[in-house]
C-alpha cells in the first residue's frame, strides 16, 4: 500500500469531484459555450466551472495556499509559498472536438518546488500522480 500525502489526498478528491461536470459536458459537447482566448486557444465554460470546483475543493482545507490557474491566473493568498497550480482541461481543444484525450492536472509548488503532481483522464478513470522523493504511480 502506498502511503500519500494529505496535500495529494486532497488533490485526488478535488480531481474526482471536478471530473463530474466534465464527463456530463464532453457527452453534450455540442452544446457548450466556447470564447477564443487566441489564435487557437479555446476556453470553454466547462473550463471555467471546473477551475471554480477545483479552487474551492482545494481550499477548503488549505484556506492560505495561493493558485496559479491557466484561465483565471494568479491568486495570491496569506501563503505564497504553497501555490496549486491548475489546468481544469488540459486538452481543450480535443474536449471541443469530442477526442476523449484530455485530463485535469494540478500540482502544488512549496518554496519554488514543485512537490507533487496529479493528472486525471476523467473519461478513461486513469490518475497520474507523484510526489518528490515518494516515486510516480
Amino acid at each position: 500500500m502506498i502511503s500519500i500525502s494529505s496535500n495529494l489526498n486532497i488533490m485526488i478528491k478535488a480531481a474526482e469531484k471536478a471530473s463530474k461536470s466534465v464527463i456530463r459536458d464532453f457527452g453534450e459537447v455540442e452544446k457548450l459555450q466556447v470564447s477564443k482566448k487566441g489564435p487557437r486557444d479555446f476556453v470553454t465554460k466547462t473550463d471555467k466551472h471546473v477551475e471554480k470546483i477545483l479552487i474551492e475543493e482545494l481550499t477548503k482545507t488549505k484556506k492560505n495556499y495561493s493558485f496559479l490557474s491557466e484561465e483565471i491566473g494568479k491568486i495570491d493568498n496569506k501563503d505564497i509559498d504553497n501555490i496549486w497550480i491548475i489546468d481544469p482541461i488540459d486538452g481543450t481543444t480535443n474536449f471541443l472536438h469530442g477526442i476523449p484525450h484530455f485530463a485535469i492536472c494540478i500540482a502544488l509548488e512549496s518554496k519554488k518546488e514543485i512537490i507533487s503532481g496529479l493528472i486525471f483522464d476523467p473519461i478513461k478513470d486513469e490518475m497520474f500522480y507523484a510526489e518528490k522523493n515518494k516515486g510516480a504511480y
